[in-house]
């Protein structure tokens, strides 16, 4: 296991030699010691990202993808691994580490083939006295910083378009998950990723480190993942060096049933949708709307299956949820819950944490949620659903669009006309028709309003670390 920085192809100390602990949610026992960068350290990252960028950026965008599919290659013959990683620094249900790892792997086979594909354009001058050509170039240096709800997704979803681009990298991994982004770089360097093309620095002294970062002048990039709060900073810090900045932020998700929508097929939607990452992720649905006439049925046949799900350490077998991050999480859950409670809102499941070791909270399930609940407001990030009824559609959207942020709405109808209308009245980034799961390496991810800037996966996601030059050619 390593827990060193890594920076340019080598495992070193911080200078200082400075760690911190990590550890496993479900026991509360420390895993490792990982050490902890400073500012000396990051900015060491930077000149070396930098010298090395340059040979990167000059290489055949062949020569690059290739390296990507080795990528690839190489971490699907690890799956198992970063699974393990994933369960024993995060929490999460083995079934949802590998979930998490299968996706994250898949960003390098679909970036090794976009990395050809850096398309620009040549067209006539309006006046015809010139031709206008477009290309595109790497952007340069950038920072990627990366949330601990999914440590490989998070970090291959940046890492992948990055080096595809042609764009050297410094990741800075969340502290309570850091392991697997260490994991993640080891498993890249044998695929032959260049040294000091990519550089994964720990550290505890987060905003230290990310303030340095953001005034170096060679940095040229940031994408962040994480919460608006956090994002609303950086974006204000970016701005005194005039950064360019990708930002992935948080997310409020209603889920709407309506009245003809086929129940059973709600309520697996629902749980995919709400209990993926054990509601710690910020496309999970945090607000139920179910229509009047179903509203039983699906709260019904909602809380059982909630009730059924197996708790308990994410390696354990048949598992289907494991324990939190860390105590804060659970803190902040049971506080949205007892507010929720106190003003009139029915516990159907759940409703209180678990008395064990570990930071473990139960599939809940509240009813008849009122409108000032906070709950409603505030993204829970845990595995409690709030459920409201309706009984018309311009009311049921015009709820849904009640809060700042629009990462993503799913619905549930078995009108495919219907659904398209209320799609788009939905001010979301993305939508789950009839679906409750909505990431794919191949589609555009990101929100509106203030669920972030910019689009990761895709052929967008590539185009975030390059920059358009214009040449203006007389022939």
């Amino acid at each position: 296991m390593k827990t060193d920085l890594f920076i340019g192809g080598e495992w070193v100390p911080a200078t200082d030699r400075a760690t911190f602990a990590v550890d496993d949610p479900a026991t509360e026992e420390t895993i490792a010691k990982v050490a902890s960068a400073s500012v000396d350290d990051v900015t060491s990252a930077v000149e070396v990202a930098h010298a090395a960028g340059l040979e990167w950026a000059g290489r055949k965008p062949r020569d690059r993808a290739e390296v990507l599919r080795c990528g690839w290659e190489l971490l699907r013959s690890r799956r198992e691994q970063i699974a393990e990683y994933i369960v024993r620094e995060n929490g999460k249900a083995l079934n949802d580490a590998y979930g998490e790892t299968d996706y994250a792997i898949e960003f390098f086979r679909w970036y090794s083939e976009e990395a050809v594909r850096n398309y620009g354009e040549i067209l006539a001058s309006p006046s015809g006295d010139n031709r206008i050509v477009v290309v595109h170039q790497p952007i340069g240096v950038s920072v990627l910083v990366t949330p601990w709800n999914y440590p490989a997704a998070m970090a291959t979803r940046k890492i992948a378009p990055a080096l595809a681009a042609g764009c050297s990298v410094i990741l800075k991994p969340a502290s309570d998950t850091p392991l697997t982004a260490l994991l993640i770089a080891e498993i890249l360097a044998e695929a032959g990723v260049p040294s000091g093309v990519m550089n994964v620095v720990p550290s505890r002294r987060s905003g230290e480190v990310v303030s340095a970062l953001l005034h170096n002048p060679l940095v040229r990039k940031l994408s962040f993942t994480g919460s608006t709060e956090v994002g609303r900073s950086l974006l204000r810090e970016a701005s005194d060096c005039i950064v360019d900045c990708s930002m992935e932020l948080g997310g409020n998700a209603p889920f709407l049933v309506f009245d003809d929508a086929d129940i059973d097929e709600a309520v697996k939607g629902a749980m995919i949708a709400k209990m993926r990452n054990g509601g710690e992720a910020c496309t999970a649905a945090n607000r139920f709307y179910a229509h009047e006439l179903i509203y039983e049925e699906f709260t019904e046949k909602f809380s059982s299956a909630m009730a059924k799900m197996k708790v308990g350490p994410g390696l354990e077998p048949g598992v289907e949820l494991g324990p939190m991050v860390n105590a804060w999480a659970i803190k902040d859950i049971d506080r949205l819950v007892e507010d929720a409670k106190s003003k009139g809102s029915d516990v159907l499941t759940g409703g209180a944490p678990l008395d064990r070791t570990g930071h473990f909270y139960p599939p809940t399930v509240l009813g008849r949620v009122p409108e000032n609940a906070n709950i409603l407001r505030e993204e829970v990030f845990g595995p409690v659903a709030p459920v409201i009824s309706f009984s018309d559609d311009d009311e049921v959207i015009l709820a849904a669009n009640d809060t700042e942020y629009g990462l993503v709405s799913y619905l549930y109808t078995g009108n495919l006309e219907r659904g398209m209308a209320v799609s788009e009245r939905l001010d979301a980034g993305m939508i789950g028709l009839n679906r409750g799961l909505v990431s794919d390496p191949a589609a555009p991810f990101g929100g509106t309003k203030q669920s972030g800037l910019g689009r990761e996966g895709s052929h967008e996601g590539m185009m975030e670390y390059m920059e358009s030059k214009y040449i203006a050619v007389e022939w």
